[in-house]
């Protein structure tokens, strides 16, 4: 399959571009950037250079259209929106990284993104990705899910569609490296405010709130409401995520863990702990897998799961890559197989 990456020179672009550069089956046959076009890739990014020998081109639907089979988004919120309406008139398929085209009730995407949402009739044709639990794997049409909202969601699933947890007692708190912010600079991922540091953000108000909300709605209608908070972590990748819920009825940890690996046992890329064990940022960095491990409080009644993930991996470009294969009837694994980086 011949594909064509939309804002290569984000975080999210620049990891589609080391996935598939060792994809079996896509080869990547033009790359684009609206503000560096002018510019070599290798310039711009110096651990590229003799390795990726495409130019940096303009964005043009028609001639990406012309030598391509599909297209990927790794643009900002606001800026998929109007990129993607020319190949969606056109029935190209394409695979948004942003959150333009994730949220389905009216009146959500304004206002938790604050300003107009892409037209009703086009969002409605894409596709939910969150690569497990995908409704129309062949949709020609994919909105990757948020990185806080596919730890969150995975986390979750297997509770709510067993109608183990009370409802009304969801709590997660969810940490991000720096790298989940993007490449624009703010004060708060200014090396001397983000190093040694851990800072609360977006109290009550993360846009992945009413995506993760849609989501588990369609485990639970009666779900009304989750606790969600959101954390800056001085590490460059990776999402820590921590779930608690009450439980319905007393469980073991070992019967939580098996429920879970149950769940799950068709899934390449989720990898359940032993009882008693929790993963760590760094087992999942540089891949697309998701790591969780589990914990029931006999005192408390709470089932505790803690959740890692890549933010650019399983979060972004790994989830996107994983939508492709399964658009293309591809091995799931295909491009994705590599080991993580450790240490």
């Amino acid at each position: 399959m011949k594909v064509s990456i939309i804002g290569v020179t984000g975080y999210s672009g620049l990891e589609l571009l080391r996935y598939l550069r060792q994809h079996p089956f896509v080869e990547i046959v033009s790359i684009h950037s609206h503000s560096m076009n002018k510019k070599s890739l290798e310039v711009i990014n110096p651990h590229l250079k003799q390795l990726i020998s495409l130019p940096l081109e303009v964005i043009d639907p028609k001639k990406i259209m012309q030598k391509s089979e599909l297209v990927l988004l790794a643009t900002p919120s606001g800026v998929a929106k109007e990129l993607a309406l020319p190949f969606i008139e056109a029935d190209f398929p394409v695979i948004d990284l942003s959150g333009d085209f994730r949220l389905k009730n009216p009146g959500s995407y304004e206002k938790w993104y604050g300003s107009t949402a892409p037209p009703m009739e086009s969002v409605k044709k894409f596709d939910y990705g969150l690569a497990e639990y995908r409704e129309n794997p062949k949709s020609k049409w994919i909105a990757n899910p948020g990185c806080y909202a596919t730890a969150a969601e995975l986390s979750l699933a297997p509770l709510l569609k067993d109608g183990k947890i009370e409802l009304d007692s969801i709590i997660i708190d969810a940490k991000s490296g720096i790298s989940g912010a993007g490449k624009s600079l703010s004060q708060t991922t200014h090396f001397s405010e983000a190093h040694d540091n851990m800072t609360l953000y977006k109290m009550n108000s993360h846009q992945h709130i009413p995506e993760i909300m849609e989501q588990l709605n369609k485990w639970q209608p009666n779900l009304s409401a989750i606790q969600f908070s959101t954390s800056l972590i001085p590490v460059t990748r990776g999402i820590f995520l921590t779930a608690y819920a009450k439980s319905t009825e007393p469980i073991s940890d070992e019967k939580l863990v098996q429920l879970y690996q149950n769940h799950f046992e068709k899934n390449s890329f989720i990898r359940i702990q032993e009882a008693g064990h929790y993963p760590a940022l760094k087992q999942v960095i540089g891949s697309n897998y998701c790591d969780m491990g589990l914990a029931y409080n006999p005192k408390t009644n709470c089932i505790t799961i803690v959740c890692v993930i890549d933010n650019l991996g399983k979060g972004a470009a790994g989830q996107a890559v994983q939508n492709l294969n399964i658009f293309a009837g591809y091995d799931e694994r295909c491009g994705l197989d590599q080991l993580p980086i450790y240490p």
